[in-house]
Order: C-alpha cells, then sequence, then structure tokens
C-alpha cells in the first residue's frame, strides 16, 4: 500500500516532495507486477511506449532526465500493462499548474479562488496542484509577458483571460513545448489550446430567450451589458443574445450596447446614465461583473419593479439579490466544475485519466427566485 503524501516537507520545497518519498514502494509495486504477470516486463513496457529499457527504468524509478512526452507514454503503457496497479492510485510525479484569473473583486474569479483551493486541499488521484497568479485583465501586454515567463516553471497553463494577439503567441509556444493549456470560460484564438467552460453562445441564447419571455408580446428597448468585447466568451454571450431576440421576439430591441472592462462599478453607472436618457427601457442583461451596482442603480432610478434584469454566476450577494426579486433569471456556470474538468483534461493531457474532448463543454443552470 502507498503511504499518504508527507507533510513535513520544508517550506518552499519543490512539488515533488511527497511524490519521491512515494518511489520505493512503486518500485516495489513495479516488480510484484512483474512475477504476478510472467508474461509482462520492463521491456515489455518499453516496446508497447517505444522508448528504451533504460528509459522506463528511469521513469518509474524517477530518476528523471527524461522527456516529458517519454514519461507519459512509458506511464500509459504501464497502465495499459497493468504492470502496476500502483500508478493508477496516485501518480508518482506531482503536475504543477500555473492559474491565471482575475482578482477576487471580479465574483465569477472570486469563486474560481475558491474552487481552486479546494481542489488542492481535496483528494488528489492525479497528484496535481494549481497555483493561482492573479492578473490586471486591462494590461494584456504585461500579462502575456508574465504568463511566458510563469509557464517555463509549470507542466501546464490555465488561463481566464480576454483575447489577445501577443497572448495567443505565447500560448501558442507553450503548447507547441508539450505543455497543456486550458482556456476557461472564455477562449482565446490559441492553436491547441483546450477550451473548458460552457458554449457561451448558447447561454446568450438563454438569456434572450429569458429576456423576451419576461417582456412578453410587448417587448420593449433592452441595454447590454459585456465585460470586454475583446473577451470571446462575452462577444459570443452578446451575439448569441442579439440573435435570439431577431429570430423570436422582434418587439425586443437592443438600444445600447456596453463594455464595463470588468468593473461592476462602471456596470452601474453606465446603467443610471442610460435610465436617465432613455426612459423606455425595459431590461437589462449583464453579461459580466455588477450585478449589485446595477441593482443600486435601477433602485436609485426608481425602477427595480419595470425593469426586468438578467445576468450570470451565482454568487452568494447575486443569490440574495434573486431572493429579494431585484435579478429576475441569472445562468450560472458552475466555477467549481469547470476548475474539475480543467484538472481532468490536463490529467488526461499526461496519460493520467482518459476523458473524452466533449465533456470539455460545462452546463449552465437556470436560477429564478423559487430555486436559488
Amino acid at each position: 500500500m502507498i503511504p499518504p503524501p508527507r507533510t513535513d516537507c520544508p517550506q518552499g520545497q519543490d512539488y515533488d516532495c511527497a511524490a519521491r518519498t512515494q518511489m520505493p514502494f512503486l518500485k516495489k509495486s513495479l516488480q510484484d507486477g512483474i512475477q504476478m504477470g510472467r508474461k509482462v516486463t520492463a521491456a515489455d513496457v518499453a516496446r508497447e511506449a517505444g522508448v528504451s529499457a533504460s528509459t522506463v527504468d528511469r521513469v518509474l524509478n524517477n530518476r528523471g532526465g527524461v522527456a516529458e512526452d517519454k514519461e507519459r507514454r512509458v506511464y500509459a503503457a504501464a497502465r495499459r500493462l497493468r504492470l502496476d496497479r500502483a500508478l493508477d492510485l496516485r501518480a508518482a510525479r506531482t503536475l504543477r499548474v500555473a492559474a491565471f484569473i482575475q482578482p477576487p473583486a471580479n465574483p465569477y474569479h472570486a469563486a474560481l479562488k475558491t474552487a481552486i483551493d479546494e481542489t488542492n486541499r481535496g483528494p488528489d488521484p492525479f497528484n496535481i496542484q494549481t497555483r493561482i497568479f492573479h492578473i490586471d485583465p486591462s494590461s494584456p501586454r504585461r500579462t502575456a509577458d508574465r504568463v511566458r515567463s510563469i509557464a517555463a516553471d509549470h507542466d501546464a497553463i490555465i488561463v481566464c483571460l480576454a483575447h489577445d494577439d501577443q497572448l495567443a503567441r505565447e500560448l501558442d509556444d507553450i503548447v507547441a513545448a508539450g505543455k497543456p493549456v486550458v482556456t476557461l470560460a472564455t477562449n482565446i484564438a490559441c492553436r491547441g489550446a483546450i477550451y473548458v467552460g460552457p458554449d457561451n453562445h448558447r447561454a446568450g441564447r438563454l438569456a434572450g430567450e429569458l429576456m423576451g419571455r419576461f417582456l412578453g408580446e410587448a417587448g420593449g428597448d433592452i441595454i447590454l451589458i459585456a465585460g470586454m468585447f475583446s473577451m470571446i466568451g462575452h462577444d459570443e454571450r452578446r451575439a448569441g443574445f442579439r440573435a435570439i431576440l431577431s429570430e423570436r421576439f422582434p418587439r425586443c430591441r437592443i438600444l445600447a450596447e456596453f463594455e464595463s472592462h470588468e468593473q461592476g462599478e462602471i456596470a452601474g453607472d453606465l446603467v443610471w446614465r442610460a435610465l436617465g436618457q432613455h426612459p423606455s427601457i425595459r431590461g437589462i442583461y449583464n453579461a459580466s461583473a455588477g450585478a449589485l451596482p446595477v441593482v443600486a442603480a435601477l433602485q436609485r432610478a426608481h425602477r427595480l419593479n419595470d425593469v426586468i434584469f438578467v445576468t450570470h454566476e451565482l454568487t452568494e450577494d447575486r443569490r440574495r439579490l434573486l431572493q429579494r426579486g431585484a435579478i429576475d433569471a441569472l445562468i450560472d456556470q458552475n466555477p467549481r466544475l469547470e476548475i474539475e474538468t480543467a484538472v481532468q483534461v490536463i490529467a488526461h493531457a499526461y496519460q493520467r485519466l482518459d476523458l473524452d474532448p466533449a465533456t470539455t463543454i460545462t452546463p449552465v443552470s437556470i436560477y429564478l427566485r423559487e430555486n436559488c
């Protein structure tokens, strides 16, 4: 039996401290597997993986000096041949993942941070640990440089960032170096990156369906607020929202579209000014941060009871707003599930999990006052 990971690793020591303590037990398990199978040897693993027997020995005994792609092939071959069942319980080398998200002032990114922290503390069958790096969404050039620098010391990257051409090039290079790149919740035009998150176009259509049904046959004027149009996920939501109104609710008219730049207070100011200029507004669709400031603007304008408000992400603050009736409908994408799926994608890339790529599209849920 493999003992639990050590908890006495000195602060700051590398990720592999616990993993190294397990290697003698893995070696014994390998030897037992060869003896029990009688027809399976380390040479069989070498042939299956397309590497030398000495490479198999170096990988399974954690001696280092083996390229990552060969290491993955050896682990996968050992599992396929059932040479070492212990490898299925806990992979030997800890994979280091860098996650780039916004500071927790953004409610969705705060939920991502919580999900990552819980995943790091919980059961770890794939031996993956994720470190969070907060980025400023208004500084894409600096972010691209930071991602390149940090990626050199990590085995995989998770990014929840707006598209930027320089960032896309940096991610292309990371993928080309054989390291998995997961784009979370919003995509980036990067070759080889794996998107994990909802179908944002369909989520936008869902928001449009809710808005159209709430406004009814009379329809009315609507304002739409995205975080950043350069954030592909937000632009897809916007396109889906517009499409469904055009197809099914022609009396619902989008009066104006705004960017909040992921700043909640800006979203509130935009709503306040729009309500003053256009008393005909009957609906607000906010695809990003700023639910509390939007509600405050509606209250200040005495429009809380006659304007339909549809938004995203079920945080505790927004749950309370739903319960009050200040938000009419909310679409949640479950950040915990997104993080779990991203970790599984990385485990799959390192041959630690079989995964159907279709599962990288995560479902959304609709919340109303009665089920929040």
